[in-house]
């Protein structure tokens, strides 16, 4: 009773456009904005920073790149975890290698860097589609971890690739509390999704969604399917890049290309499978599943097991925990293939009817 929209009529075409048409969804989106501005930094502890907000922050970024290639455009890929380390290595050389490079322009110049790696292995989606397509991008995650490994001028001329970056400033003001940290991240997260929603919202969204369904379709009412294609990676990666320098910067501080192992793409793949393909609130969904959950059980099976009195080392923990984790994907998976952001719609569309039967 309390979620329906009656009585507010659009009066514009700009007001039938918007993001969040219904007042009670812009009332609780600023309520929560205010929330993660304002009282979480207030209330939450140095641990929670570095262990849960801030990687959930860049997952999050991070996610939401893949599902505009993934779940936007139907282009299957893995080599997410290549384009963080172009991003990270990127914006690592413009801002050791200009005196004075501030924070902001060096990652968006690592975006920019990994949105030129995206198209260059976003070009096989012209030819080859589905798996095929999957093992090409694929590619890329061996070739990133070869250059970096190899090419000594991209990491300073260090043996094992490793680098480290300090004093972080933005405006001005240290980025080097965890405070500090996490609202840096949570104002570009919150910049580029809107960004994100509303492309997604536009022409070239709707390109994307007309791949996705149907290619020869597509073409055939006169889209262009290389435009489409190729710029769906570009846009993917260069936020996807962005992500990458801030795990390399703001997360980690020092890092080698093996911090960006292949891991991370089949992790960010399951992040928009679980949250829901094809939504941006997916991808937050999925991003709080992948990095909560884990900690959650680390924590909870310890003390199940003294409950239960039954004595278990620290590795038994760690498989057990990794067991329920890859148990509870596979459930979810076949109880709710749509993901997460399937059934926030769903209890949405129920609250909008409440209570009417339905």
């Amino acid at each position: 009773m309390f979620y329906r929209e009656n009585g507010q009529f659009k009066t514009s075409y700009r007001s039938d456009q918007q993001i969040f048409p219904i007042l009670q969804d812009r009332i609780a989106i600023g309520l929560l904005l205010a929330f993660a501005f304002v009282a979480v930094p207030l209330l939450a502890s140095d641990y929670l920073f570095r262990a849960i907000l801030i990687p959930f922050l860049i997952f999050s970024l991070a996610a939401v790149g893949v599902n505009i290639l993934v779940g936007y455009c139907g282009q299957i890929s893995l080599g997410s975890g290549a384009f963080m380390a172009v991003g990270a290595y990127g914006a690592y050389n413009f801002f050791v290698r200009i005196p004075g490079m501030p924070l902001i322009p060096a990652l968006i110049l690592g975006g920019l860097c990994a949105m030129l790696f995206g198209i260059l292995f976003g070009l096989p989606s012209l030819r080859v589609k589905g798996l095929y397509l999957a093992v090409t991008t694929l590619a890329a995650q061996f070739f990133s971890d070869w250059m970096f490994l190899r090419i000594k001028w991209f990491t300073m001329d260090t043996p094992s690739g490793s680098v480290s970056v300090s004093n972080l400033q933005v405006f001005g003001l240290p980025i080097e509390s965890a405070v500090s940290k996490y609202l840096f991240c949570l104002a570009i997260v919150v910049v580029i999704t809107l960004l994100a929603k509303n492309l997604v919202r536009s022409a070239i969204g709707r390109e994307w969604m007309a791949i996705r369904d149907m290619d020869v379709a597509a073409a055939v009412i006169g889209i262009r399917p290389m435009y489409a294609k190729l710029s769906a990676f570009a846009v993917s990666s260069f936020i996807i890049g962005i992500a990458g320098g801030l795990w390399a910067f703001i997360y980690l501080g020092a890092w080698e290309p093996a911090a960006f192992s292949v891991d991370y793409s089949f992790r960010l793949l399951f992040m928009v499978i679980i949250g829901g393909m094809g939504a941006i609130m997916g991808s937050f969904f999925g991003a709080a599943f992948i990095v909560v959950l884990p900690i959650v059980l680390s924590q909870l099976l310890p003390v199940l097991a003294g409950w239960l009195g039954i004595s278990i080392s620290t590795a038994g923990i760690s498989h057990a925990e990794l067991m329920i984790f890859g148990g509870l994907i596979v459930w979810f998976l076949i109880v709710e293939p749509h993901g997460l952001a399937k059934l926030w719609a769903v209890g949405k569309q129920k609250l909008r009817l409440w209570p009417f039967p339905h």
